[in-house]
């Protein structure tokens, strides 16, 4: 029998659920270390944070900084920052990792998903041929870079993009 190991999943398991009231979006972006939150880029509405678990290489989140759970509770403002917000972390996708597509969806409410009561998109780049028998067969996936080194390399880009645009 072969054996696949996924030793990096036990992390994600055995994180501590934050308490009642508690909320990992509004507190990353609070610790005033955007290396140690992985937070690759801000905004004066929202900002684009590496997914500590992702389902692909690169996968972001681009999140709003006040915390509502559905589209409809932004104001103007925080819609279009919001969607600028996303249209750049696929900029800095494209340009850091040069991915063939992208999914990119909502989980609004926890019966679709949303595990975290606070608004967010995923951003995940996606390769031709990048399905295949690991995640189905093996229940793991495989990612070709650590988290520190896939966010330095996302905001180095991030970085540069600002300052040209």
């Amino acid at each position: 029998m072969e054996h696949l190991h996924a030793y990096w999943r036990m992390e994600y398991i055995e994180t501590p659920r934050l308490p009642d009231g508690g909320n990992i979006f509004t507190e990353l972006p609070a610790l005033g270390n955007d290396a140690k939150a992985h937070i690759v880029h801000r905004r004066r509405h929202s900002y684009l944070i590496l997914n500590r678990y992702p389902y692909n290489a690169g996968h972001l989140l681009a999140v709003p900084f006040r915390s509502v759970t559905d589209l409809g509770e932004l104001d103007a403002a925080e819609r279009a920052d919001f969607m600028d917000e996303m249209i750049f972390g696929q900029e800095v996708l494209r340009a850091a990792l040069k991915p063939d597509g992208f999914n990119i969806g909502f989980n609004l409410g926890s019966a679709a998903g949303g595990s975290i009561p606070h608004l967010h998109a995923h951003l995940v780049p996606r390769w031709a041929g990048d399905t295949n028998f690991m995640p189905v067969v093996g229940q793991t996936r495989v990612l070709p870079l650590s988290l520190d080194a896939m966010y330095r390399r996302l905001r180095e880009t991030s970085d540069r993009l600002a300052t040209q645009g």
